[in-house]
């Protein structure tokens, strides 16, 4: 990681909620931005943030999620998802997350990432799937 990712980076990131992101089961008339996409977005745009102050061969993998979906957005409202760095502990960072909609606050929380060794990590999901198959025989 390059020094330059510390406490106090951000970004931000202004998504317009199409179908591919609402929930379906309650029926046409109550489709909603979905939870889990919400979190998906959060995510990538954390994963953006890192990927910018990263060295080669570096990406991240999220380690924890906790956050509150505070309200309900409609299918082609306009979603701003903020992030800002709050720490950064050896590979570990740990951000503060919001999203804003239109009208309403509907998302507040944190999220933390470990900045991994790309390479490195797919050894060992080599060397785990290696063992898996081997509990097969």
């Amino acid at each position: 990681m390059k020094p330059s990712l510390q406490a106090g980076v951000s970004m931000t990131r202004r998504i317009t909620i199409d179908r591919d992101r609402t929930i379906g089961f309650m029926g046409e008339d109550a489709r909603v931005y979905a939870t889990p996409k919400m979190i998906m977005d959060i995510e990538k745009t954390c994963r953006d943030l890192i990927i910018e102050h990263a060295d080669p061969g570096e990406d991240s993998v999220g380690t924890e999620v906790s956050v509150k979906h505070l309200a309900a957005s409609l299918p082609g409202m306009m979603v701003e998802i903020a992030v800002r760095v709050v720490s950064v502990e050896g590979r570990k960072v740990l951000f503060d997350v919001s999203a804003k909609d239109e009208l309403d606050a509907i998302s507040s929380g944190t999220h933390a990432r470990f900045v991994v060794d790309t390479a490195k990590t797919v050894e060992r999901l080599k060397a785990k799937a290696a063992r898996r198959d081997a509990l097969k025989r």
